[in-house]
């Protein structure tokens, strides 16, 4: 496997037929995922050809003889330098593991089990959440119908504001194309 990375292909510009162009300049912080992405398929690269190496070595180990000496020589250069070049690799990956993780796998255990219980905990969470949005909500329908019925034209006028307040919000996210999710829409180059 070689550890170096793939040559990147660049799709063809259409912005002179009303598409979108691809040459433009990405930004830095696009650069430094792209960056980051490179650097951790270059480890993984680096940590399948060790694999290799280290089963390799087995076997000319476990089939040693005096005339394997040189062999087993070899690999073992090769193997040191393979996990230098892989440790200077991973120096410019900033990957974090948790420790529970780490834990995990010295205890012998998937580290699958971890994701799975943070998944659990995301969810528990989630519900207990959503369960206060619910009682909030529950709270704000009764305490309307309340004030309602002892207040009725301040409350109308509360609802007025507030529907007037909710259109004028949707107008001003429209006029600015910045979608649902908080990105902002990009028109196309003519």
């Amino acid at each position: 496997m070689d550890a170096s990375p793939h040559p990147q292909q660049n799709p063809p510009s259409t912005a002179g037929n009303g598409g979108l162009s691809a040459s433009a300049t990405p930004t830095p912080a696009a650069d430094q995922s792209e960056e980051a992405k490179q650097n951790l398929s270059q480890v993984i690269n680096s940590v399948d050809k060790t694999l290799g190496l280290l089963h390799q070595l087995y076997i000319t180990v476990s089939s040693f003889s005096v005339a394997s000496q040189l062999p087993l020589l070899q690999r073992l250069n090769t193997l040191v330098a393979e996990l230098d070049a892989m440790q200077k690799m991973a120096d410019k990956c900033n990957i974090q593991v948790p420790m529970e993780v780490v834990n995990l796998i010295d205890d012998g255990k998937n580290p699958d089990e971890f994701t799975r219980d943070v998944i659990n905990s995301c969810i528990a969470k989630n519900q207990i959440t959503k369960g206060k949005t619910d009682a909030f909500k529950s709270l704000r329908k009764h305490l309307l119908e309340e004030l309602d019925q002892a207040f009725p034209d301040e409350v109308e006028t509360y609802r007025e504001i507030r529907a007037s307040s909710a259109a004028e919000s949707k107008r001003l996210v429209q006029s600015q194309s910045i979608l649902p999710n908080g990105d902002v829409k990009i028109k196309p180059e003519h």
